[in-house]
Parts: structure tokens; C-alpha cells; sequence
């Protein structure tokens, strides 16, 4: 009787998943019938079960693995999609890498954990992938501020960006950090008008890096202007155009901004 309550203790135990080799002991010669039977049996069961379990395991391994690979291809897939994009204006050239380089250093200031992180910097590698379908009259010289037919191009921009990515599972949040990385804190914003509450935070980062590389990069209509420059008109406009929060972050990098920014601007493909 004593062995047949320790062996049913350790069948419970078995069925919680706890396995153990206590088992073994209701095997030896001068254990009773059936439990010693019984006992064999469940050992045996129980080294199957450990063995699929592990089997199992290795699987789980490789499909991560492969789940992984498959990620770093489809992430260089829309990467040289987006250097494509840069190649067709040579004033945007190495502007992706650089807005996803800062908005990345941003993130990193603001304590945000390291796999948000990297996905605001990939968001903001990507962020312009929209314009890929663009017509080549978006990328023609022309004087000033854009004509209005190229205005209401450039605001469908973010977007066909989301929809263009949208079949990427891995991407998650950053789908939404593509799509509104225009919209701005006071509504004005675009493709929805969201105010600063309903505006993620990876897009407001988005947002300052983006506007700070824009402005201190030469353009056809504009010539760059200087760190200083641009950080001023940051900080004229946060709250209404850019997050206070994340343009207050950025001051604390610029330093390493401008030394991120001259490194990409020397080496583009780094």
C-alpha cells in the first residue's frame, strides 16, 4: 500500500509536468506487482514524452532561427527599396539611414527598452518608403517650396508607406510609427490630423529627426541650414509641430547627431 501511494504521488507529479527520477525507485526487484509494472511503464512514457519535448524544442529553435533570417531579408529587401528611392534625388540621398540613425539615438535618450529601439530605427529607415511610387516630376528641380500637384503627392507618402509594408508581421508598431510620422502635435499634421495624444511616440521621434536632417541638408528649393539653425527652429516649434518631449531629447544627443550625421554623410552605405 505505501508503494502504491508513493507511485500514484508520482504519476500527479508526471501529469504537472514535474518530471523526476523517483520513479525509477518502484522498479527494483523487491517492489510489489503490479506497481513495479506500472512504475516501468510510466518511466518509459516518461523518457518519450522528454524526448518529443526536446525534439520539440530544437524545432521551436530552428523556426526562430529560420523566422529571423527571413526578417534580415525582408528588412534588406525594403532597405535597397528605400536606397532605390534615394538614388532617383540625389538631395534625399542618405537621408533614410540618417533619419533612422537619430531617431534611433532619440529613442535611446528617452529610456526607451532596446528592442523599441531598434524598431523606431528601422521605422525610421522606412519612413519615406511611400515615395517609391512617386512620378519622376517629384524629383525634377524646382524653385522654392513645391508646387501644390507635388504637395498633395508627398502627403499620400506615409500612407502607401504602411500599405506598401503592411504584410510584414515583424514590423508591428512600427507600421503606425511610418504612417504618422507627419502628423503633428497641434492637428496640423497629416494624412489624419491627429493631435498629440493620439500620435504614437515612435512617430513623434520620427518627426524631430526627420525635420532636423531635412533642414541641415541642402535642397532645391533651400539651402541646408546649420546645426544651431535648425535645432532654434525645433525648438520655436515644439508643442505645435514637434513633441516637446522628444525635441528636448534631442538636444541632449546633438552632439552625437552631429557626429552620426557627418559619419553618414561621409560613408552613406555605413
Amino acid at each position: 500500500m505505501k508503494e502504491l501511494n508513493h507511485l500514484l504521488e508520482i504519476i500527479e507529479e508526471i501529469a504537472a509536468g514535474r518530471y523526476s527520477n523517483d520513479v525509477m525507485e518502484l522498479t527494483r526487484p523487491e517492489v510489489p506487482e503490479p506497481v513495479r509494472s506500472i512504475a516501468e511503464a510510466m518511466g518509459l512514457m516518461m523518457v518519450k514524452v522528454e524526448t518529443r519535448e526536446y525534439r520539440l524544442e530544437l524545432l521551436i529553435q530552428e523556426l526562430r532561427e529560420l523566422n529571423e533570417q527571413i526578417r534580415h531579408n525582408a528588412v534588406g529587401t525594403v532597405s535597397a527599396m528605400a536606397s532605390a528611392l534615394a538614388a532617383r534625388d540625389k538631395y534625399t540621398e542618405g537621408h533614410a539611414e540618417r533619419v533612422g540613425s537619430l531617431a534611433g539615438l532619440i529613442a535611446g535618450e528617452l529610456g526607451l527598452p532596446g528592442q523599441e529601439v531598434d524598431l523606431i530605427r528601422l521605422a525610421g529607415r522606412l519612413h519615406d518608403i511611400g515615395k517609391i511610387g512617386f512620378s519622376d516630376r517629384l524629383f525634377l528641380p524646382h524653385e522654392k517650396k513645391n508646387p501644390e500637384g507635388v504637395v498633395r503627392e508627398i502627403t499620400r507618402h506615409p500612407e502607401t508607406g504602411a500599405e506598401i509594408l503592411k504584410d510584414l508581421d515583424f514590423l508591428g508598431e512600427a507600421l503606425s510609427y511610418i504612417r504618422c510620422h507627419h502628423e503633428r502635435p497641434d492637428g496640423h499634421g497629416y494624412p489624419r490630423h491627429l493631435t498629440a495624444a493620439a500620435i504614437p511616440l515612435g512617430a513623434k521621434i520620427i518627426a524631430v529627426a526627420d525635420g532636423y536632417d531635412a533642414m541641415t541638408t541642402d535642397r532645391p528649393y533651400q539651402k541646408g541650414k546649420t546645426p544651431e539653425e535648425a535645432f532654434a527652429i525645433l525648438t520655436q516649434f515644439a508643442g505645435s509641430k514637434w513633441d516637446t518631449a522628444c525635441v528636448s531629447a534631442f538636444e541632449r544627443i546633438l552632439p552625437k547627431a552631429l557626429e552620426e550625421q557627418t559619419l553618414l554623410m561621409t560613408n552613406p552605405s555605413t
